[in-house]
């Protein structure tokens, strides 16, 4: 298990940018894949991103293709999520996720709120 913690989060106007992290506990980050994902109110939590261990490859719900940028630096123990021309509809909690596969993630941060205004 690794212990997670997000930060960044604010509230920021329709077409702004913010930069969440995700700061993770343990000596052994880079065996890890991560993943953002989102929750708005009344709604399932979501995808939005992920990258490998190595950093090498990403992938990306389609929602936010183009306009988020996740990216790590495993000297630091630490995720991120660039966001840029931020829409109202991105408003959510945002969380971090740790997992051995891509595909299943055991650990989860607390999460961090990202607030759009029109």
């Amino acid at each position: 298990q690794v212990q997670l913690v997000e930060s960044g989060g604010g509230l920021v106007q329709a077409g702004g940018s913010l930069r969440l992290s995700c700061a993770a506990s343990g000596r052994t980050f880079s065996n890890y894949h991560m993943g953002w994902f989102r929750q708005a109110p009344g709604k399932e939590r979501e995808f939005v991103a992920r990258i490998s261990g190595s950093g090498r490859t990403t992938y990306y719900a389609d929602s936010v293709k183009g306009r988020f940028t996740i990216s790590r630096d495993n000297a630091k123990n630490t995720v991120y999520l660039q966001m840029n021309t931020l829409k109202p509809e991105d408003t959510a909690v945002y969380y971090c996720a740790a997992g051995v596969v891509s595909t299943s993630y055991r650990s989860w941060g607390q999460g961090t709120q990202v607030t759009v205004s029109s």
